[in-house]
């Protein structure tokens, strides 16, 4: 029997250079959430695009920036697979570190520069160029599928739960499937099968009603920056463990498939320090290296702030300080209760600080590698790119894939096509043309795989 997905992937290839240049086109236009710059305009674009290739296609409003709904469905007895991608990018600052204008993609040394070629368009543009040539091949897909672009995932998605309770009957599906973030540092495909939560908060404490003359005052009014230093010193000590009550209470511990995937991840730790210029690892050091990131949650200061920064010296005791911090979450920590605990915890050890949440958390999120469908996204990887991918148990990073596992209660699933360095979120954000190439055959090889699993069965 002929392989139904041979000429689909030969169709790719022989479209590679023409995918760039309609890749080319979509980056040139803006989409920045946090500044509200050309959202509607590129979701009226998306939702062109998707009804051009033959898909039904809406711009669906939610609470914030609208949802693009792509939708096709004419495989019964076929699985549903949700695409999920966002259309949304970062602010391109700082311009003067860019080498070429964030919104002119230009190609060097067989990479795509432009802001959001990795992080997202690049990737679910892949996916899109996918569903497009199963239909110019066969006329039809090998499943059914909804796309869901969202355009708010640059800060914070704070409305995708509430829209995804709402509009069920849109989001109807078997399983999700997200091209997102960077594959593996070595370059190998990968599938990650969770994401870390989030949340983020600011400890901001004030004093004196001014600052005041260090000598005249020092020793007697207090000082704001030292109040922060004990409170955080309280939260997580110098072994590394965060020390908040509670804080680890009803962590869901690694599975024995999870350990054992984690144990095949390539490491090079000594590359890695030497990349980012490290002696040695946070503490504790003897903790393992993907063990961090997959199964143990965080407390990060993003940013502390008081008193004088400028040349030389000013003998000034500060009046006002205040530090930003985030909290990675793993399975099964819940946003609320983890704030909760660290209000309590400042309460308790610091009560002239004022906490200032952010309103929306982020909830972790996690799916079995034992899932039915791991064996179907790893052979479409092998015949995509000829290789076994990596298999994760976590990204590191965000997203809001707890939608999908909590809200509508499907596996949810990432497979990246981005390098690992495609600076997303910086200046020269990259994706390199063999991985956005890459992308496509893998996006169609899983419709197909997904389609065979009626025969298989």
């Amino acid at each position: 029997m002929t392989n139904p997905l041979a000429p689909v992937l030969d169709h790719i290839d022989t479209q590679r250079d023409a995918f760039l240049g309609r890749l080319i086109d979509y980056l040139r236009h803006p989409s920045i959430s946090a500044e509200n710059i050309g959202i509607n305009e590129v979701g009226t674009l998306l939702v062109e695009m998707l009804t051009g290739i033959g898909l039904d296609a809406q711009l669906a409003p939610s609470e914030g920036h609208p949802m693009v709904i792509g939708r096709w469905e004419k495989a019964p007895g076929k699985p549903t697979v949700l695409l999920y991608g966002h259309y949304d990018v970062q602010p391109a600052d700082p311009l003067d570190k860019w080498v070429s204008p964030p919104f002119e993609p230009t190609i060097r040394d067989g990479r795509l520069y432009a802001r959001g070629v990795g992080d997202n368009k690049g990737q679910h543009f892949a996916q899109i160029l996918a569903l497009e040539s199963h239909l110019k091949v066969n006329g039809t897909l090998p499943c059914n599928v909804i796309l869901l672009l969202e355009g708010e995932e640059e800060i914070g998605s704070p409305h995708i739960a509430a829209f995804a309770r709402k509009n069920r009957h849109l989001l109807e599906a078997d399983l999700s499937i997200t091209a997102d973030g960077p594959r593996h540092a070595s370059g190998a495909p990968t599938i990650k099968f969770g994401s870390r939560g989030v949340i983020s908060f600011e400890l901001r404490c004030r004093h004196a009603s001014r600052d005041v003359h260090s000598g005249n005052f020092g020793g007697v009014v207090p000082n704001p920056i030292w109040t922060l230093v004990h409170l955080l010193g309280t939260m997580k000590n110098a072994e590394g463990e965060i020390t908040i009550d509670g804080f680890n209470d009803g962590i869901e511990p690694p599975a024995a498939e999870e350990l054992a995937a984690v144990e095949r991840l390539p490491l090079d730790l000594e590359a890695f320090k030497q990349g980012l210029g490290l002696s040695r690892l946070d503490a504790p050091a003897d903790r393992p290296f993907y063990e961090r990131l997959c199964f143990r949650p965080t407390l990060t200061i993003n940013g502390f702030h008081g008193g004088y920064g400028g040349p030389g010296s000013k003998t000034v005791l500060p009046n006002e300080a205040f530090v930003k911090c985030d909290i990675r979450l793993v399975e099964a920590q819940d946003p609320v209760d983890i704030l909760n605990k660290v209000r309590a915890h400042v309460g308790k050890h610091a009560p002239e600080v004022e906490l200032i949440a952010e309103e929306n958390g982020m909830q972790p999120s996690k799916t079995p590698i034992a899932s039915p469908y791991t064996a179907p996204l790893r052979r479409a990887f092998v015949a995509a790119q000829g290789r076994e991918p990596l298999l994760m148990p976590a990204g590191f990073g965000s997203l809001p894939n707890y939608v999908f596992t909590k809200i509508l209660g499907i596996p949810a699933f990432v497979t990246p096509y981005a390098n690992h360095d495609e600076a997303n979120h910086a200046p020269n954000e990259n994706m390199t043309l063999d991985c956005f190439h890459e992308g496509v055959r893998t996006g169609a090889a899983v419709l197909h795989e997904l389609g065979a699993l009626a025969e298989r069965d």
